[in-house]
């Protein structure tokens, strides 16, 4: 009875596995072991190539506990098969987290237990009597080690500390002595060295790996049939070509092994200090630690070396490695007590805490004689930087359509092949030809149906386009994307740095005092007011650092905080001692500060005109005590400072407008507070809100720390707003146009106020003048109140736009948009799923969205068909939905844009449109060669068919002519031409199954046969016409002579030589008008290779026609034939040649609307959903204005009055 077992390996995470287990069958062994002699190692070629088959065909399934061999399938569409081998070593625990005894940790002291990768069977502990060890069972995938649990029954991995589930509070208790030296090694066990393996690329193994590829083996396969053929040129051609594609291939792993080498070897081996408990600090090297370690940092910083939580002073580090932002940010250690410090640690949602592998430590702080510490919690592959390497190093597959299609194309030309090869065996044999004759013939037309260069060709085009990209300074890691690249119908942008630019000007400030807005004031304010609140928040809310005397930290922090005029100073011991209390950081206002700012907005009649803003006041301090860092989810961030001279502590806190005002007390914020933030944002200004609190005055430093951010950041006083003016770059209008124009969708994905947003959206031209815009501000359930969307219409409606019952206007521009926030857009996917496809149809902005909720959004915009692009500044908030979507590009020339398909260093949004130039010449070449390689093997099988049923066939320098002069370097040459300037509203066709490609290639193979046909059958009717056997050449003209050999005669018949001539021209023609310009590609003449290689070509074919020399036609293996008939061959394929025009022109007019007729295709629904949801007619839809819809009402509407 036959175990069926399957579990999950990395259960509910992207790389998620089926696991199943066998063991050994030796009576299996024994029949693949014959078979494999029999088939002359094809059998085993083929159980390699398909490890579900190897598995299933050498072992017997069984249960995963006693598994010797695992069969692994992962769970993604792509359903890849991986096999692995369970290797067993002996440990004192079965975890590394499991508390070994003392007696074992001594026997672990006194031996080596170093674990061998390459000898599994001996990856064990010396054993002793006195020491009990348990077998461990494990497998390694892609350079991770999974461990058997005996309690969930299947394999895990170990990623570091996080699996301990330790609490904040915990790594403070339980790790902060560090490991000593025993459990070191034990724990080395399991995460092993703390390296990132890029394993050399040049070792017999990756050899070997490489030389097995399917395509290669074609090739030599193709190479030992024609050379035991005879064909010793061409089978020598093939040879050559298949290893220089093998030196290319290497010469493309060896560069990319380079770069990757670069990227880890900064922090691959450093020297570091190790804290070993009473044992004192050990310098020890990097790949020595393990999940547990502590280590120090050094006061002017060094390059982390793995992933570590801070538990003891405070950082300033670079993280542009993995955020492709420049930007230093400053770490604090991880709260030990209070409610924050009892939650459990994660790397993620304790970033503030956390120092990754690979960023750069610029400077640490510490409070007097303490280190500044850190506790290791991940190593090697699990590391931030580790999975990013290994996303390199292993990429998850992507199934792109043009890539399935042509492989479904070469099944079906397998198909006809086979066909061919039967044929091809009954002509023969019914000929009488010798056996190793028909052999030989029968696999030649399966060679020749199959085109075998045609995956070579597809790449070399994807070549050509990332090397123009590269001219544009785009990047790309992924070339297959560049294809993708050229179906985009939707770009979704980010605002800050991709659409405006990237630092912030200060454009005035509105203070409310006393739940009022001040009244406005243009006149010289005198030194009352940088004694407030407002101002101080100004210069200390902010995580700013001094670096050699230079502020960094993040642009809108410098602009508001040089605005005051304040002093930013790192905290000395002298100036601990004043404060009587730990401190980071002190401001330092001086006597006198001098803002100045001249801020012309004459549209808001309360807005500043800030000349000379002068403060004179004696100099105060103010030291910042602890820093809570801004935090994209909760769109705020808060420090708590003291003044010097003063007992008490007070709370600053800076964020959203909306966010701040729910956190302050009602009664101090201002009436007309939504009326007066709408006033700036619908002006295209960021505003930011300032609020503040004071705090008890017995407060100690551990109490504070104890303290969780709820209970800081509440009970404020709103203190007024801050309008930052953002301004659009220069390109951004021309290239949002220039995807107008195209049919391309624009989205603005931001973190910013919802207005704000629409404001920029309609600067920049996404949103036109006479487009109305329609916010859905949705609110999830509440008691026992159902989750609703009020609709609301930013202007009043006017005729231009339908809703309610009227008809959309006949320009199919319904003149409207939907505005959604991140808040609405998480009620709406979770209470409204029937809304949301029609909502994401007109939906332009999306205000305030978190870094999942951009994610969720791209995979939406996917679900209902659309082909997304997306573009923004960086990996911090992007780096997720840039991987998600079809083509992201990231404008960062940082090493952290690796993680996306591109990067552009160009730092706006003139790269998309130069992207999908890119791609849509790149998907019309593939289509171009597609086709022309297409037409080519099917002509060329007709070619060979025909000849068959006359006994002959082409000679070795006619196929190395045919094979290598016109089906290589034509397409090579055809990939050159370049995108066209602009992009066009007419979009290339998505598939190489669509009608408008089916009919080119099956009217072009029909055109060409028939030509073939006639030439064939013509010349078999003149009266000159005589068997292959007695046809002789020399320099005079034609005779005939007897004397020659039959096997130098073979091939030179005047069949042969008839199709010969009128193929070679065939194919150039197909080629010239297959490769189409405009409106996707610059005119094929421009492209001086394929005009050069074209013309060369036809000169040398029309040469050897009509001027026949002897020593070329005994090279090319072609018969002598009559002038007239020379002349009548010319006419022939002048004849094609206007034909194939013709055919190619009627085609692109008509071609796919008669093919989808002839399939009776033409009435059904369009595939996209997208399109299937623009033809659906509702009266109800957009909402009317005074609209509200409730959940489970999917159709209900209530109108209300606001």
């Amino acid at each position: 009875m036959k175990i069926q077992e399957v579990k999950l390996v990395n259960k509910s995470l992207e790389d998620e596995m089926e696991v199943w287990g066998y063991r050994l069958c030796h009576w299996k062994m024994i029949l693949v072991g014959i078979g494999t002699l029999l088939s002359g190692g094809l059998l085993l070629l083929l159980l390699y190539s398909l490890p579900e088959w190897g598995v299933k065909a050498t072992c017997t399934l069984t249960s995963l506990r006693k598994a010797q061999t695992l069969l692994l399938r992962t769970t993604d569409d792509s359903k890849q098969w991986f096999r692995a081998e369970v290797k067993v070593m002996a440990a004192p625990g079965k975890t590394p987290f499991d508390n070994v005894d003392h007696q074992s940790k001594a026997q672990m002291d006194g031996e080596d237990h170093k674990i061998s990768q390459s000898l599994p069977r001996k990856e064990r502990f010396r054993k002793s009597s006195n020491t009990k060890f348990a077998k461990v069972r494990y497998f390694t995938h892609h350079s991770i080690k999974y461990y058997w649990n005996e309690g969930s029954q299947t394999y895990e991995s170990f990623k570091g500390l996080e699996d301990a589930k330790v609490k904040c509070a915990a790594i403070h208790t339980d790790h902060s002595s560090g490991l000593t030296k025993s459990l070191q090694k034990y724990r080395a066990l399991f995460f092993g060295e703390n390296v990132i393996d890029v394993k050399n690329p040049f070792s017999p193994k990756h050899f070997i790996k490489e030389a097995l590829n399917p395509y290669y083996i074609l090739l030599f396969a193709a190479f030992i049939l024609w050379f035991i053929e005879g064909y010793y040129h061409y089978s020598l051609a093939i040879l050559l070509m298949a290893v220089i594609l093998i030196a290319a291939s290497f010469y493309n792993i060896r560069k990319n092994h380079v770069k990757l080498h670069k990227m880890v070897e900064a922090h691959c081996m450093v020297r570091v200090s190790v804290c070993r408990g009473n044992e004192g600090i050990e310098q020890v090297t990097s790949t020595e630690l393990v999940p547990g370690d502590v280590i120090t940092i050094p006061a002017n910083g060094m390059i982390m070396p793995c992933d570590a939580v801070l538990i003891c002073g405070t950082c300033t580090v670079d993280e542009s490695m993995l955020t492709g932002e420049s930007v230093p940010v400053t770490k604090n250690s991880a709260p030990n007590s209070g409610e924050d410090a009892e939650r459990i640690y994660d790397t993620e949602k304790h970033r503030h805490y956390t120092l990754f592998c690979g960023s750069h430590v610029i400077q640490s702080r510490h409070y007097g004689a303490e280190l500044v510490k850190v506790v290791v919690v991940k190593t090697g592959f699990s590391t931030k930087k580790g999975q990013l390497v290994h996303s390199i190093l292993y990429p998850k597959p992507t199934i792109f359509k043009l890539h399935r299609e042509a492989t479904q194309f070469l099944m079906c030309m397998g198909v006809v092949g086979m066909i061919g090869f039967v044929y091809s065996i009954i002509s023969n044999v019914i000929n009488e030809l010798p056996v190793h004759t028909i052999i030989f013939q029968a696999f030649n037309i399966i060679f020749i149906a199959v085109p075998v260069f045609l995956p070579m060709t597809l790449t070399v085009g994807l070549v050509h386009a990332q090397r123009r990209l590269k001219r544009f300074g785009i990047s790309c890691i992924s070339p297959q994307r560049i294809n993708i690249s050229g179906q985009l119908n939707l770009v979704c942008f980010d605002k800050t740095g991709t659409l405006t630019e990237n630092s912030l000007d200060l454009w005035g400030m509105q203070r409310a005092e006393n739940g009022t807005f001040s009244a406005p004031n243009t006149e010289e304010v005198k030194g009352s007011l940088a004694k407030t609140s407002f101002v101080t928040c100004m210069a200390t809310c902010h995580s700013l650092t001094n670096i050699d005397g230079k502020l960094c930290g993040d642009p809108l922090d410098v602009k508001v905080f040089s605005a005051t005029g304040s002093i930013l100073e790192e905290a000395s011991e002298k100036q601990t001692g004043l404060y009587n209390i730990k401190i980071s950081t002190v401001v330092r206002f001086p006597q006198q500060v001098i803002l100045q700012r001249s801020c012309l907005f004459s549209k808001i009649f309360f807005l500043y005109n800030f000349k000379s803003l002068t403060f004179n006041f004696q100099s105060r301090e103010f030291g910042i005590v602890r820093q809570l860092p801004f935090c994209s989810a909760l769109q705020r961030m808060s420090v708590v400072v003291r003044q010097l001279g003063q007992k008490h502590l007070d709370v600053y806190l800076k964020g959203a407008p909306e966010t701040v005002a729910n956190l302050c007390k009602p009664q101090t914020v201002p009436q007309n507070f939504i009326e007066t933030l709408e006033t700036y944002t619908r002006h295209g200004f960021r505003v930011i809100a300032l609020a503040h609190h004071q705090l008890e005055s017995e407060l100690s430093w551990s109490k504070l720390q104890s303290l969780s951010r709820e209970q800081i950041e509440t009970d404020l006083d709103f203190l007024g707003l801050i309008i930052m003016q953002n301004k659009i770059k220069e390109q951004t209008a021309n290239a949002l146009l220039e995807l107008r124009r195209a049919n391309i969708r624009t989205l603005m994905v931001t973190g910013d106020n919802m207005l704000t947003a629409i404001s920029v959206a309609r600067d920049c031209g996404m949103i036109t003048d006479h487009e109305k815009v329609i916010i859905a501000d949705a609110v999830p359930p509440f008691a026992q109140n159902p989750a609703k969307i009020t609709w609301r219409y930013l202007e009043n409606p006017t005729s231009e736009i339908s809703f309610a019952g009227d008809e959309l206007g006949s320009n199919n521009d319904p003149g409207y948009h939907f505005a959604v926030s991140g808040q609405s857009f998480n009620v709406i996917t979770e209470h409204f799923p029937q809304l949301l496809q029609k909502l994401l149809l007109r939906a332009t902005v999306f205000a305030r969205m978190t870094p999942d909720q951009k994610t969720q959004l791209v995979q939406a915009l996917q679900s209902i068909d659309y082909c997304v692009g997306m573009c923004g500044d960086g990996a911090n908030e992007w780096g997720e939905a840039l991987k998600k979507a079809h083509s992201g590009i990231a404008l960062s020339e940082l090493e952290a844009s690796v993680a996306s398909p591109f990067t552009s260093t160009i730092p706006n949004i003139s790269c998309i449109t130069n992207l999908i130039r890119e791609g849509r010449a790149a998907l019309v070449t593939s289509f171009c060669v597609f086709k022309l390689m297409a037409v080519f093997s099917l002509s060329w099988f007709c070619n060979m068919i025909m000849l068959f049923m006359v006994g002959d066939g082409f000679g070795d320098f006619q196929y190395i002519f045919i094979d290598f002069g016109i089906s290589m370097f034509i397409p090579f040459t055809m990939s050159l031409n370049p995108a066209w300037n602009t992009l066009v509203r007419r979009t290339p066709p998505s598939s190489l199954l669509s009608g408008q490609m089916l009919s080119s290639v099956f009217s072009q193979i029909l055109n060409n046969v028939l030509f073939q046909c006639m030439a064939f059958l013509l010349v078999q009717q003149q009266s000159w016409y005589q068997t292959p056997e007695s046809i002789a050449c020399n320099e005079t003209g034609f005779s005939f002579n007897e004397s020659e050999a039959e096997e130098t005669q073979r091939f030179k018949s005047f069949e042969n030589t008839s199709i010969f001539y009128v193929s070679t021209l065939q194919f150039l023609i197909v080629a010239i008008v297959f490769s189409k310009g405009k409106p996707f590609r610059k005119p094929s003449y421009k492209n001086w290779s394929f005009v050069l290689t074209c013309s060369i070509l036809y000169a040398f074919i029309l040469f050897i026609m009509l001027h026949p020399i002897s020593v070329f036609e005994d090279l090319m293996e072609i018969g002598c034939l009559p002038y007239d008939w020379r002349i009548t061959l010319l006419i022939i394929s002048i004849t094609h040649a206007v034909v194939c025009c013709t055919v190619e022109m009627v085609n692109d007019r008509w071609g796919s609307a008669f093919f989808l007729s002839t399939c009776c295709r033409q009435n059904r629904p369009p595939k996209k959903k997208y399109k299937c949801l623009k033809l659906q007619d509702e009266a109800d839809w957009p909402p009317a204005p005074s609209t509200i819809t409730f959940a489970n009402t999917a159709q209900y509407h209530r109108s209300v009055t606001f």
